[in-house]
């Protein structure tokens, strides 16, 4: 779906993004995380072709999105961190104008304000103002606009902010069934447990750099499973893989793999281990989170006291 070839992109005196390529697949909701100052907003604006990176070049589904940023913009769905609106204007005519903007014919520009009014739960406040709405109300609207076009791909930055924990479930619902659909997200922010909830991929930028990019959870029916054992067993990673397992990582004592996301594939493998002799201790989804794989990857090691 999109690949992000060597980019690079400074402002005056600071490189914010340094040589950075990655794979994102389709149908992924992808966490970018990172300190502040560590590029992240940077290279949302350049997946949404709205800055160009010195050096690079970025391809969704194909297209180059710097030789063709006006065909780019009507797949791509953007939501700054900070966003404006149209105060006097209603809810309806906001998502009017967003959806007539992007491209959407006008013949079916009012069903595609009705369905994201109705994803965002926001169809009951069509007639208000949008300077008139709360705070998480007008973060609600803003979401909408950026999706009212049905975009192949949507970069969010900081979604979650101003929305009450009932109004983040919905939104971790709603990103889920839009990824269900096909659609390809990105989201950019600071609550890393949040990203959790529905996340199915990581990157972690630091200082411009990418520093990390792994599958969180099942994909396409594939699961990550960590493999632990009592003792070393040097045999691991050849019995996983003569089961036709994919192993991510492996050492005598432990194992990443990614298998069928299946239990009853799952207990097969785990059976044909202890079959073998492997002195499995435990076998299941990967426990590491964004938070611990953040502390990893980005904050420097202590010095000894």
């Amino acid at each position: 779906m999109i690949a992000v070839e060597r980019l690079l992109f400074d402002y005056p005196g600071v490189r914010a993004l340094d040589d950075v390529s990655v794979a994102i697949a389709k149908g992924t909701i992808t966490a970018l995380v990172g300190p502040n100052g560590a590029g992240k907003t940077t290279l949302l604006r350049c997946l949404a072709a709205l800055d160009t990176p010195h050096a690079g070049r970025i391809l969704i589904e194909g297209v180059d999105i710097f030789d063709e940023p006006r065909r780019a913009h009507r797949f791509i769905g953007y939501l700054p961190d900070f966003y404006g609106l149209y105060d006097t204007l209603t809810v309806r005519q906001c998502l009017t104008y967003a959806a007539g903007s992007q491209g959407v014919a006008n013949a079916a520009i009012a069903e595609a304000v009705e369905r994201a009014a109705e994803r965002f739960r926001i169809a009951d406040l069509l007639q208000r103002r949008a300077g008139e709405l709360s705070r998480g109300q007008r973060q609600r609207l803003a979401i909408a606009q950026a999706t009212v076009h049905a975009p192949r791909l949507l970069l969010l930055d900081e979604p979650a902010a101003g929305l009450d924990p009932e109004a983040r479930a919905d939104l971790s619902r709603t990103l889920l069934a839009l990824a269900a659909d096909g659609v390809t997200i990105v989201v950019s922010s600071h609550i890393l447990t949040e990203l959790e909830d529905y996340c199915t991929d990581l990157l972690i930028l630091n200082r411009g750099r990418l520093v990390e990019q792994r599958r969180l959870r099942a994909v396409d029916g594939l699961a990550l499973v960590a493999v632990e054992l009592a003792a070393p067993w040097p045999d691991l990673a050849a019995t996983l893989a003569a089961e036709g397992v994919e192993v991510v990582t492996a050492a005598p004592d432990k194992a990443l793999c990614r298998l069928s996301a299946d239990p009853a594939a799952q207990a097969r493998l785990l059976a044909r281990l202890v079959a073998a002799g492997a002195p499995v201790s435990r076998f299941g989804p990967d426990q590491e989170n964004i938070q611990e794989l953040y502390k990893a990857r980005v904050r420097p090691p202590r010095e000894p006291a």
